[in-house]
């Protein structure tokens, strides 16, 4: 079947920047649902109309991606606030971040550790690719026509929501996907949904070198 509004996609895919080095691939297909913000908008629309098997080339300029690069984000925090065992590239949750801390960072952001000092720790709240083009090559491994639920939040929704509406069932959030989700080319709001479930401290990819933080 060709993919529609309300599909369940299985996806693989190679990232690239624009100077063709690879910032991610996913080899397994992971499931996701079209109209159901996990996926960025010109990535949905792209898919359109295809089908399983079909391959797509894609080239995202950064306000189509993960936006600008917000220097506002990045933050120096004291290290003695931190866990001993703290490391480069490990990612806090901004609404459940060590006491201590300046309390000045959003807490509806993801934040990365990028550098540690003796004393301080920087911490950056942007996306891993904020501020950066991708090339994209993404193939539909398959399609299935999602059927509509009755209850009142789907299960990949933001603990928040309190909309009512009648919504399609999303595609289970197994572990996979969550890591698929913290990677690379999913929304801001699904990178930060799907970093939340599983730990407070995780693997994230570095914005300086996606590839080797790349969990």
């Amino acid at each position: 079947m060709k993919i529609t509004p309300q599909c369940v996609v299985a996806l693989t895919w190679t990232l690239k920047d624009t100077l063709g080095d690879v910032l991610d691939e996913l080899d397994e297909p992971i499931e996701f649902l079209l109209g159901g913000d996990d996926l960025l908008a010109k990535i949905e629309q792209a898919l359109q109309g295809h089908e399983t098997g079909d391959k797509l080339e894609l080239h995202l300029e950064p306000e189509d991606a993960f936006g600008d690069y917000d220097e506002n984000l990045v933050f120096l925090e004291p290290r003695k606030v931190f866990p001993a065992e703290l490391e480069e590239g490990m990612t806090f949750d901004g609404a459940a971040l060590p006491k201590g801390v300046s309390g000045t960072a959003p807490h509806d952001h993801i934040y990365t550790v990028t550098e540690i000092y003796p004393d301080h720790v920087v911490l950056d709240g942007n996306h891993p690719l904020a501020g950066i083009a991708i090339r994209l090559t993404v193939k539909v491994e398959s399609c299935v026509k999602q059927a509509k639920r009755k209850s009142a939040r789907a299960p990949w929704a933001p603990v928040s929501s309190s909309s009512s509406r009648s919504r399609p069932e999303a595609a289970p959030c197994t572990k996979a996907k969550a890591a698929a989700c913290r990677r690379l080319l999913t929304t801001p709001a699904a990178y930060i949904r799907y970093s939340r479930p599983f730990s407070i401290l995780t693997r994230s990819p570095m914005r300086k070198s996606p590839v080797e933080g790349t969990s």
